[in-house]
């Protein structure tokens, strides 16, 4: 099943390309993207932005359509910011996912100090080795691996796949996952939320900022990487020393709409606007 989408407020390039995810490659005339156990072809002609699903539902939610990004634009211009400004308009089309919260948790585990390339070809790979092989009209392609997949490998399949040091955490966390699940996760706030995800082997304060706001949509979290920190000193002209004292200024500032400034920010930087 297909669904049309206005491509203004929905460009998959800005919002795949943004650090957010990292299970999707070219296809065709757009992409196709992983989340869990499911897949979608996602393109768009300039016009409309169209999904090819199977699980149309699913990606309804993962690609966030219900909200008026329009309103978030407005949002983030009238911070009077100019690269917020910028970016905002010139990325309008970037929309923040509504991912699966364990597949991000391993995810974001593997893309500490990691480029995407590599965090990419590590998932990868894990997934080929531990996730269920599926059909498609696209092709075969592999499920993201469940926790008891992971914590039941051996460490040297991790290994093997690229996550060098990181091998340790994802057995230690998914086997703690498997043991008290996630559930109690959701129901946190933002603030216990990310005292707890800091108490998982491998997830430090950037990590834990990532899987706040990608997995469990804490809108005001603020992740602080090298191109915040770039941001931040030469569009804020800040002279706070450390990524934890930058972060809480940041949400500070902008609140319940740091995540979303956070995309813009980090995106327009990247793309030098």
């Amino acid at each position: 099943m297909k669904i049309d989408f206005d491509s203004t407020y929905f460009n998959p390039t800005h919002t795949l390309d943004c650090g957010q995810v990292f299970r999707f490659s070219p296809y065709k005339d757009g992409y196709l993207v992983n989340s869990a156990d499911k897949i979608a072809y996602v393109y768009s002609d300039g016009v409309k932005t169209v999904i090819d699903s199977d699980e149309p539902d699913y990606f309804y939610n993962y690609f966030d359509l219900e909200r008026d990004y329009s309103e978030i634009v407005n949002m983030a211009s009238a911070f009077d910011i100019p690269l917020l400004t910028k970016s905002a308009n010139a990325c309008k089309g970037l929309r923040i996912l509504n991912q699966n919260r364990e597949e991000m948790i391993y995810s974001f585990i593997i893309s500490q100090n990691n480029n995407i390339p590599r965090i990419k070809g590590i998932i990868s790979r894990i997934c080929e080795r531990l996730g269920e092989k599926r059909s498609s009209p696209f092709g075969d392609y592999f499920a993201f691996p469940s926790s008891s997949a992971l914590a039941d490998a051996d460490i040297s399949v991790f290994t093997s796949a690229g996550a060098g040091y990181r091998d340790a955490y994802l057995k230690e966390t998914s086997q703690r996952i498997c043991a008290e699940g996630i559930a109690h996760l959701e129901a946190l706030g933002s603030k216990e939320l990310r005292e707890k995800l800091l108490s998982y082997k491998g997830i430090g304060p950037k990590v834990a900022d990532c899987v706040a706001l990608f997995g469990f949509r804490k809108m005001d979290s603020f992740p602080v990487d090298t191109w915040i920190e770039k941001v931040y000193v030469e569009d804020f002209k800040g002279t706070l020393k450390g990524r934890e004292k930058i972060a809480k200024y940041l949400t500070d500032t902008f609140g319940e709409n740091s995540g979303y400034v956070q995309q813009y920010l980090f995106y327009g930087k990247r793309l030098n606007l």
